[in-house]
């Protein structure tokens, strides 16, 4: 399959980027961040504490995460439910970044996402898909942007919402979980040796989105 791997660090603009390629490529978007999320919602609503890794570990078992395409809207499934309205909270973004560095969380997300890529077309952005998820996809990015600039853009993103914050405090978590991710035991977040490297610091969306849609095309 013309797999598209897009990997990077929180805040890149990776989601976004992610489904205008798939969109003009006419592929499909696996949002594996929904599919984190949406297990972390299943792991609150199991009463399951963001630094008990044994209960993590017994929990994720139960969950069936699905993703679909209903009326060109992708939908999550936890379990039968449509959790989509419920998995952009702050509190399931917190739980996501510590549950997904369970072994055991990872694996069985990593199954399903497999899955999905033997039968189509996908476009994957996350922390590992070059590197574990999709090894063997066709197109390999790695997007960064400075941590100033995400946390410019995540301010942007809260502010519009009428969300009070501190641009500060938004940057040095940002920062944190940078750490956290690249230095965690499963999985860390690195550019794969065959990745093309893309910093969108100074680029707008389109233009990025372009960049990825040519790369692909010159493959």
């Amino acid at each position: 399959m013309g797999n598209i791997a897009i990997d990077g660090p929180a805040g890149a603009g990776k989601s976004t980027i992610a489904k205008m390629v798939a969109k003009e490529l006419g592929f499909v978007y696996v949002d594996t961040g929904a599919m984190y999320r949406a297990m972390a919602l299943f792991m609150i609503n199991s009463g399951v504490s963001a630094d008990d890794s044994a209960k993590i570990s017994e929990t994720c078992k139960d969950a069936d995460i699905t993703i679909k395409y209903e009326n060109n809207e992708q939908v999550v499934y936890l379990n039968g439910e449509n959790v989509n309205g419920k998995i952009r909270t702050e509190e399931v973004g917190n739980m996501a970044s510590a549950s997904s560095v369970n072994g055991d969380v990872r694996k069985k997300l990593v199954e399903l996402q497999q899955k999905l890529a033997k039968t189509t077309d996908v476009v994957m952005d996350g922390r590992d898909i070059g590197t574990v998820v999709l090894p063997d996809a066709k197109l390999k990015v790695y997007l960064t942007a400075s941590s100033k600039v995400r946390a410019e853009r995540r301010y942007k993103e809260l502010t519009a919402k009428g969300v009070e914050c501190d641009i500060n405090v938004i940057e040095q978590d940002i920062i944190d979980r940078d750490y956290r991710d690249m230095h965690r035991e499963n999985s860390p977040l690195m550019q794969a040796q065959d990745a093309i490297l893309v910093d969108s610091s100074d680029m707008t969306i389109q233009e990025v989105a372009e960049k990825i849609i040519e790369l692909y095309r010159n493959k």
